[in-house]
């Protein structure tokens, strides 16, 4: 099927997207209105830190199946064209959709007949009406609106895509859905299944996912302080409810709470869309309060620990992303620990192999206060404790010599529980975790 796809926005999901669609082997052309970002995409740089992308970059950029550009054009020839433009949450929870309108808009003044709008962006229940309405005020063309709600998560993007566990189609003529299966066709020959759906059950369908996921995280959080109380391990007992198959293993780590562009903004949207229906969901509140108060956790274990005395101490941080594989730090728990810790006098030493750049800009404000360094052992020299808070691959099995060398608090505060307890207390450490039983 010989087909050209435009892309709105070049964000996370914009730029898997179209760079994915063109190594399937359609011409595809993204757009953003940042002209900084569209010429260093044109130079196969990605602005984004995600595994693989940049030699997806390259080779269809190569190939001319991948095209950049800041203006609407290619939307004049576009069969299917793809709206990816941030959604952020507003201070009071709800969605921010004056990026998707404006975006619905400009495509609106380029169509060709029978386009396909494929709103991509995380959105609230009912928002394809109101692409709906703006595309109607700037066309006279016929047009087809589908939902296609993403499920990409960072670091696994690229496999995510390509190999689909499903895709999800909301639509509401058939001529729309059609177009979309015979689009995604090349990735489904595994037998894994397209849901054809109505436009409202798609945006749903998004929202339900993410927040059940936040729920499983939030859950297991809420029983390892429960096991913390009652000198249970966690570990255990995650063991003892994943090999229930009705349970499974996924999204059930404990840990410093959930962050990163989805779950949080995906939760408040929620709550809000479920209030202007009047109508409060106690279980998803309850995810958000519990969450926040993860946050909180090991914090409370350092001041309990140090008598709530921080002042003049050093920590040293490993890892600051949200979560591995990626440079992305929005609402990451290291940032609220970093700002608890400064707040008491304390200092933050940190090393991430790839969101330290971010890190430093998100804290600039604090710039007295936090170091970075480029080895993860040069992080710990003089301080009073590590502070795991990223479980990136190169932190699991580190020199606990070395570590004890160049701690002069001889203290693991282990966020991810990533560490085994007997081997850390038998290099003389004192090992503070997430609901872990420590003799």
């Amino acid at each position: 099927m010989a087909l050209n796809v435009s892309v709105i926005g070049t964000g996370y999901v914009g730029l898997v997207t179209g760079t994915c669609f063109a190594d399937m082997g359609y011409t595809v052309t993204c757009i953003d209105i940042d002209e900084k970002k569209i010429q260093k995409l044109k130079q196969g740089k990605s602005p984004i830190y995600e595994p693989g992308l940049n030699e997806l970059l390259e080779r269809n950029i190569e190939s001319k199946r991948l095209l950049f550009s800041t203006n609407y054009d290619s939307v004049k020839t576009a069969q299917v064209i793809f709206l990816a433009v941030g959604t952020p949450s507003q201070e009071n929870g709800e969605a921010d959709l004056s990026y998707l309108i404006k975006a619905s808009e400009s495509v609106a003044k380029n169509l060709s007949d029978d386009a396909i709008i494929v709103i991509k962006s995380t959105v609230p229940v009912g928002t394809h009406k109101k692409v709906d309405d703006a595309l109607r005020k700037n066309t006279t063309k016929r047009y087809h609106v589908v939902n296609n709600p993403e499920f990409l998560k960072e670091g696994s993007a690229i496999d995510d895509f390509m190999r689909p566990d499903r895709v999800v189609i909301g639509f509401t003529d058939p001529y729309g859905a059609q177009i979309m299966q015979e689009l995604y066709e090349p990735l489904m020959r595994q037998g894994n299944p397209i849901y054809l759906m109505s436009n409202v059950s798609a945006e749903m369908t998004k929202y339900a996912a993410n927040c059940f996921l936040a729920t499983k995280i939030s859950f297991i959080n809420e029983i390892a302080k429960l096991c913390d109380l009652t000198g249970a391990d966690i570990e255990e007992v995650r063991k003892g409810m994943i090999s229930d198959k009705r349970i499974g293993h996924h999204f059930l780590y404990p840990g410093p709470g959930y962050g990163g562009s989805c779950f949080p903004k995906d939760v408040r949207a929620l709550m809000t869309t479920s209030k202007q229906f009047g109508l409060t969901l106690k279980i998803v509140e309850a995810v958000e309060q519990v969450n926040e108060e993860q946050k909180q956790y090991i914090f409370g274990k350092m001041m309990k620990h140090f008598k709530n005395d921080l002042k003049g101490k050093k920590f040293g941080f490993w890892g600051v992303a949200f979560k591995p594989k990626t440079d992305d730090i929005r609402e990451s728990p290291a940032i609220i620990l970093a700002e608890n810790i400064i707040k008491q006098g304390g200092k933050i030493q940190f090393y991430d192999p790839i969101a330290a750049e971010n890190f430093k800009e998100h804290m600039k404000g604090h710039s007295d206060q936090i170091e970075s360094y480029n080895n993860k052992y040069d992080s710990l020299n003089g301080c009073d404790a590590l502070v795991l808070m990223t479980e990136w691959p190169e932190f699991r099995a580190p020199d606990f010599h070395e570590i004890h060398e160049r701690l002069k608090g001889k203290n693991i505060f282990d966020a991810r529980n990533i560490y085994t307890t007997e081997k850390v207390l038998e290099h003389g450490f004192k090992y503070f975790a997430v609901g872990k039983k420590i003799d």
